[in-house]
């Protein structure tokens, strides 16, 4: 089995969602967490067909919720440089907080937040330099 091509900035596993208002929730991504709109196609009535943002070097695609794809929730872990600030910026968006900040024994500083879709974000802040095994 050969190796397969995958774009430059993607992984070989790289979630997908489906959201409802995705121009808004675009526009959510991008205040709360700096996410950086890489590429937006669109179906022939102007709604998103599928669209790519890139999170520090980490992609996410979604599209438009419709009767055969609906919104799907879902959970992400997001490394940052600074939780306390993320878990601010990321409420201040709209999103909910559902775990303050805190440090982890495991060596992460951590929030937690629930996104305008009902998608759950855990902004994680990386103390040691060390392995979670």
């Amino acid at each position: 089995m050969t190796a397969p091509i995958i774009p430059p900035g993607f992984a070989a596993v790289t979630p997908y969602i489906f959201v409802t208002d995705a121009p808004a929730y675009i526009d959510f991504l991008i205040r709360a967490f700096d996410a950086v709109e890489v590429g937006r196609n669109v179906d022939p009535v102007g709604r998103i067909a599928n669209a790519q943002l890139r999170f520090n070097g980490s992609m996410l695609m979604l599209s438009e919720a419709s009767e055969a794809f609906p919104p799907a929730r879902s959970a992400f872990y997001l490394y940052i440089d600074d939780a306390d600030r993320a878990m601010g910026r990321a409420v201040d968006a709209g999103a909910t907080g559902i775990m303050a900040v805190a440090d982890m024994d495991y060596g992460d500083r951590q929030g937690g937040v629930r996104d305008p879709a009902g998608n759950i974000w855990w902004l994680s802040q990386r103390l040691i330099d060390q392995a979670y095994y």
